[in-house]
């Protein structure tokens, strides 16, 4: 007897209209979906606005046009070729070829320094989380850089307003887009996790402190995130003033400039604000970076944690063992040299300094300097969340300490940004493929099954079912390496010797 195959429904009625995806490696996938109305125009610096509804069938077959960056690798989203439009806000969504529905709905946030990345970057396809964890991914582009994450009211006039943290905004828009749509395309809209790395993970601290942004998901895994990299008053206006500056352009002119500048300017002062002349001035600090503005962010990150104001959910939150040593190589940027953390501390907690050096028994020494930059910007803000977090929701902090056969010939171990391919298992290609081209693909398969199933079972059950949860007492947390173990309060002197330290806040 004959038998038929039925194929798999590609178009999907969206609140906005009808869009047709297509079947890409086993998975369906829809691509460049508008989530926000084009920010451009009299919608640059302005807080997203609502898509205008299509007629018809929306092509959904192609990734939208990358946030405007500078021009790097391919595989963290902006090639020599790729496509870049400030028109950039889109959405992509990833199921399985057999329908069912609801899945767990897994909402990634791509990192990149708050100034580089996209969604379409191959280090983020989620076809192996798609297809091995049976959930529906979703990833969105979001503003970067001065027209994304910095701060110009003050140079707002009646004719010309502009907004403040329309980058987070924006990933707001995206998750709302998500609770409306995500049924017709089989996920859950209530049950939605969020994950993400880097300036991925300081977006959802950050959210979990966003009034607007309750409700609308329901666990958090973040991976290398800064907590304390949000800022207000004072710093953000002082940074828009050095772009103004690096421009060539007169707070007269200053709103004229802002509205009509090409994009490509505007990145080339971000590039050298945040790459040559905030390093030095405020080491540790980011001048790109969510702004506490009273309002749409109403406390600093990690002062809303510990009083309890952020999203009481379940949140999973860790670090790679030598944050700094991929910036001391490759990014200079932290306060990874004598005369950058003296600076930081002079401009943060002066007395502070002997306490916190002394937990550092080789300082001045290369390799202590860079451990305290890359402690003080992300692990130890991480623990800070951890601790505050974990007296109000079910906690849990891992260690990521395994670094593939490439990672280690270069002298990074595992430093920020070996983990990308973890959550994703992509190790045949692009940044996966490249951290193990000289060994080690066995094991970082091994490892990031273990670490993706952490993942997929935290955003079907609410624990990742592996490790204790964290408290204040025992701070247990999982280490992933050959073989992971679990250990309590890692870095318990150094944890110590920062009691006390607010930095920039």
């Amino acid at each position: 007897m004959a038998t038929t195959t039925t194929q798999p429904d590609l178009t999907v009625a969206t609140s906005d209209g009808i869009v047709r995806g297509t079947i890409v490696d086993g998975v369906r996938t829809w691509r460049g979906i508008p989530y926000a109305a084009p920010p451009v125009g009299a919608l640059r610096l302005r807080l997203p606005q609502p898509v205008q509804p299509w007629d018809g069938e929306l092509d959904a077959t192609r990734y939208g046009p990358v946030p405007p960056q500078e021009r790097g690798l391919t595989s963290m989203g902006a090639g020599r070729k790729t496509p870049m439009d400030e028109d950039c806000l889109t959405i992509n969504v990833t199921a399985p070829l057999k329908e069912a529905a609801p899945r767990p709905v897994l909402v990634y946030f791509h990192g990149g320094a708050f100034t580089i990345g996209a969604a379409s970057a191959p280090a983020f396809d989620g076809t192996h989380l798609v297809t091995r964890g049976d959930v529906v991914y979703v990833c969105m582009n979001y503003r970067l850089g001065a027209l994304g994450f910095m701060d110009f009211r003050r140079y707002s006039t009646p004719e010309r307003p502009f907004d403040v943290n329309v980058g987070l905004a924006d990933q707001v828009a995206a998750l709302r887009w998500v609770q409306r749509n995500i049924a017709g395309f089989g996920g859950d809209p209530r049950n939605v996790t969020v994950f993400g790395e880097s300036a991925g993970g300081m977006s959802i601290t950050a959210l979990m402190c966003v009034p607007s942004a309750r409700g609308l998901f329901h666990r958090a895994f973040v991976q290398s995130s800064a907590p304390a990299t949000a800022y207000g008053p004072g710093l953000p206006e002082k940074w828009a003033g050095s772009l103004m500056e690096l421009l060539g352009v007169s707070p007269e002119d200053a709103p004229h400039a802002l509205a009509t500048l090409p994009p490509r300017r505007l990145v080339e002062a971000v590039t050298t604000l945040t790459g040559k002349l905030t390093p030095e001035t405020e080491p540790g600090a980011r001048a790109v970076a969510p702004v506490v503005d009273g309002d749409f962010l109403p406390l600093h990150p990690i002062d809303a944690f510990r009083t309890g104001q952020a999203h009481r959910i379940p949140l999973i939150i860790g670090n790679m063992f030598r944050e700094g040593a991929l910036f001391d190589r490759v990014q200079d940027i932290l306060p990874t040299t004598e005369e950058r953390i003296d600076t930081m501390f002079a401009r943060t907690e002066p007395d502070l300094k002997e306490q916190v050096l002394a937990a550092y028994p080789g300082y001045p020494s290369k390799r202590d300097a860079v451990d305290v930059g890359g402690d003080v910007v992300f692990w130890l803000p991480s623990v800070q969340v951890a601790e505050a977090h974990s007296a109000h929701a079910p906690t849990w902090s891992y260690r990521f300490d395994y670094a593939p056969g490439t990672a280690r010939l270069l002298g990074l171990g595992a430093t920020h940004g070996v983990d990308i391919p973890a959550p994703f298992g992509n190790y045949d290609a692009g940044l996966g493929r490249f951290l193990t081209l000289l060994g080690g693909r066995r094991t970082a398969v091994s490892v990031s099954n273990r670490f993706r199933g952490a993942l997929l079972r935290f955003a079907r059950t609410g624990s990742p079912g592996l490790w204790p949860a964290y408290d204040a007492k025992a701070r247990t947390t999982k280490i992933f390496d050959r073989t992971d173990s679990v250990m309590r309060d890692p870095h318990r002197s150094r944890r110590l010797a920062w009691n006390g330290f607010r930095g920039y806040r």
